[in-house]
């Protein structure tokens, strides 16, 4: 009789009761939780937790968790998804942009360079057997003179060229660097060239179109070369500086290298290294190995670095000063405009919140909140409000 109401439907079977006790007490609710998790470290904190009065609980917790991995590898999976549709150049910067933003900037991640060289700049591209290059900059000028050095292979005095192009900058980076960390002007050049030449994402390859020898020969050009610096108030007074930045570079031929010369050291000149130790501008690394294919955003980047850390009010720079300034490899103003707004455009990528605006007048930049900056300095001031222009 039992069996025929259980057949006709009035009695539950046995399965059916034990789904209903389940319910009841909550145990397809914790079995659904268990379900939810996948990763294998979490499934291994479930089954620990086996058996506890607090089993519930734990499981939700571990769940929780679970449901963050899953949100944050979407999330990873939308960023690659979109960076699969950006070139090389594009790529590295938005990657650099996430990482500034969600690491902030710390003494393992800051280099150095002069103030000077982040106003003055350096030539472009190789101006071959010019043994100047000139460049002014509001009402201050730059004379960048080139050199020799004494071959230890040949003993002769040999010209060097003008310095050029991002490497040039990047070793001038380096090398104010080291002297900043060691607080000493004299850099071991054959024991660090290499680590820095890695971490700013360049293989290190020998040979006659090898990296080594494309850093060393920029070295070279820099340590032969002087600088003159010529300042003007702009009312009847003015000043030229001599400033030679390097006082000696060693020079060894080691057996079997083929003719390949290494630095084996050099020596800033103690005033310059006096002044850099007292003017050292910060440069976020991660920043600077965004745009290590590229000369002028360095530059931008180095200038860009100064001007908003010292600025208090806003500065109006027109399309003139910007050109004469940056616009080394553009004869004219209009192609100058077109490929600055494209640097500076990929400059914002890396740091979306600079105060900087371009118009048809020129550029405009606004003081900057801290957070907005390259590198954040140390108790900034509140900024004013009255418009400045660059003289």
């Amino acid at each position: 009789m039992v069996a025929a109401r259980r057949e006709s439907g009035h009695l539950p079977d046995r399965a059916a009761c034990s789904r209903a006790t389940r319910v009841g007490t909550g145990i397809m609710g914790i079995e659904d939780t268990v379900a939810g998790i996948r990763d294998a470290d979490l499934l291994a904190e479930v089954e620990a937790a086996r058996g506890s009065f607090l089993f519930a609980t734990i499981a939700n917790t571990i769940l929780h968790r679970q449901r963050a991995r899953d949100a944050e590898a979407e999330a990873r999976g939308a960023v690659a998804g979109r960076r699969q549709a950006m070139g090389r150049d594009q790529r590295r910067r938005d990657a650099v942009r996430e990482v500034i933003e969600n690491e902030p900037t710390g003494p393992e991640n800051l280099q150095h360079i002069h103030s000077v060289l982040a106003l003055c700049g350096l030539p472009y591209r190789d101006p071959g057997d010019a043994r100047e290059f000139f460049r002014e900059y509001g009402r201050n000028s730059l004379s960048l003179l080139a050199g020799r050095l004494k071959n230890p292979a040949t003993g002769e005095m040999e010209f060097q060229g003008l310095p050029y192009g991002p490497k040039a900058r990047l070793v001038l980076l380096h090398l104010c660097t080291e002297a900043v960390r060691q607080r000493s002007p004299t850099i071991a050049v054959a024991d660090s060239l290499s680590g820095f030449m890695k971490e700013m994402g360049f293989a290190v390859t020998g040979g006659e179109r090898g990296t080594i020898r494309q850093f060393k020969e920029q070295l070279s050009r820099l340590a032969a070369c002087t600088l003159q610096i010529g300042l003007w108030d702009g009312a009847g007074s003015a000043s030229t500086l001599n400033v030679p930045p390097f006082r000696q570079l060693d020079l060894w031929l080691p057996q079997g290298a083929d003719g390949v010369v290494w630095q084996k050291s050099v020596q800033f000149h103690q005033d310059f290294y006096d002044n850099l130790i007292q003017h050292a501008l910060p440069v976020d690394i991660r920043a600077a190995r965004a745009f290590s294919g590229s000369a002028r955003k360095l530059d931008l980047l180095f200038w860009v670095g100064y001007r908003l850390r010292a600025l208090q009010r806003p500065l109006r720079l027109t399309w003139d000063n910007l050109h004469r300034q940056f616009g080394a490899d553009n004869a004219s103003i209009r192609s100058f405009r077109q490929a600055f707004k494209a640097d500076l455009a990929h400059l914002q990528e890396v740091f979306p919140k600079l105060p900087i605006r371009l118009d048809d007048n020129g550029m405009l930049l606004q003081p900057a909140d801290p957070s907005a900056l390259l590198i954040p300095p140390r108790g900034a001031k509140p900024p004013r409000r009255a418009v400045a222009t660059a003289g």
